[in-house]
């Protein structure tokens, strides 16, 4: 089971014109390849709008200031609507277009990359370029990559003794409970697919012979890590 404070505040709050769900990056991330000498460095975020990516942007470059280059690539947008990419003085096509590329083939929005290059002294040419480029990426991207979906979020009121019985169901189920608080009685937060909610609700209460409260608390875009 899947516990998560809730998203109320967090960067997915924004929904994307009601997809049902996307993938994007969930923690900002980085990877480093040495090729030939030339060390490159690729930053990814999750970003909302054009400028939360320009803003990150700048930030990377910030932090190498001696860096050769830092080229970059952004997704935005619930269709990819806002696409841009940047070779930062590397030959044209050799660096923001192979960045963009792994973005695109890895289905992400509302993504941002950064690849920071470290120059060795020995030139890659054209492919070796795009590869190293790409690579890098590809390596940042691994294991940070969360779908995002939306869920019925429903406030569950039940008593302590039921709490076992309710957890090891939303175990075998795989649910998240978006939070859970402990006061008089045991409330949840459970997310459930928005087509499956009235089938869960009806096995919980079930489960726990009628002796729980459903109350209905709107949707929310829910963070579900990828393997």
């Amino acid at each position: 089971m899947h516990y998560h404070t809730t998203l109320s505040k967090n960067k997915y709050a924004k929904e994307l014109n009601g997809i049902e769900s996307y993938l994007t990056i969930g923690k900002e991330n980085s990877a480093e390849l040495i090729i030939k000498k030339s060390t490159f460095i690729c930053n990814v975020a999750h970003t909302n709008t054009e400028q939360d990516a320009q803003q990150f942007i700048e930030k990377i470059k910030k932090l190498n200031p001696k860096a050769k280059h830092n080229c970059f690539a952004y997704l935005i947008g619930d269709k990819n609507d806002i696409q841009r990419q940047s070779d930062n003085g590397e030959p044209s096509g050799t660096a923001g277009i192979p960045i963009l590329d792994v973005l695109l083939k890895t289905n992400v929005r509302n993504a941002t990359a950064v690849v920071t290059r470290y120059f060795g002294g020995i030139k890659l040419g054209t492919g070796g370029l795009i590869r190293a480029y790409g690579r890098a990426t590809t390596l940042a991207l691994k294991n940070v990559i969360v779908l995002i979906k939306q869920q019925n979020i429903t406030v569950i009121t039940i008593s302590y003794s039921q709490l076992g019985r309710l957890q090891n169901f939303a175990a075998e189920n795989q649910l998240v409970v978006d939070s859970i608080s402990y006061q008089e009685n045991i409330r949840l937060l459970l997310a459930t697919n928005l087509a499956e909610t009235s089938v869960i609700l009806a096995k919980i209460k079930d489960l726990l012979n009628g002796q729980v409260k459903f109350k209905p608390n709107g949707t929310k875009y829910i963070e579900i890590p990828q393997k």
